[in-house]
């Protein structure tokens, strides 16, 4: 299994990981307020593109697009039906961008909300 190789690596020396989605997502035009995750649908050219500069720039892991990808979070944007279909958009592409080159690691942010 590939996260036991990752483990075994981690035990040898620093892994280099991947950095902030959402802000390189802001820098090539996603609007404040807007909901990052979607752009694994709307624009999964521009979150592959993302992916490959991580992984060209030495980022041996890569975090999925999907940090509020959960459905209490997703109901802000009124797409808590679509959270599943975001989210498996994500790691396709995060999955087909890494190959055997990286690992993929999802990411799960905060609800956002208080839970009882």
């Amino acid at each position: 299994m590939r996260g036991n190789e990752l483990v075994e690596l981690a035990r040898l020396r620093p892994v280099i990981a991947d950095g902030a989605m959402g802000t390189m997502l802001q820098q090539k035009g996603l609007e404040p307020g807007a909901c990052p995750e979607l752009w694994n649908i709307e624009h999964a050219d521009v979150v592959r593109a993302i992916y490959e500069a991580y992984i060209a720039a030495g980022s041996e892991v890569i975090s999925t697009n999907t940090f509020g990808g959960n459905r209490i979070k997703s109901r802000t944007y009124a797409l808590e039906n679509r959270a599943v279909e975001i989210n498996s958009a994500s790691v396709r592409i995060a999955k087909g961008v890494a190959g055997e080159q990286a690992y993929v690691m999802g990411s799960i942010g905060p609800t956002g909300h208080f839970l009882e």
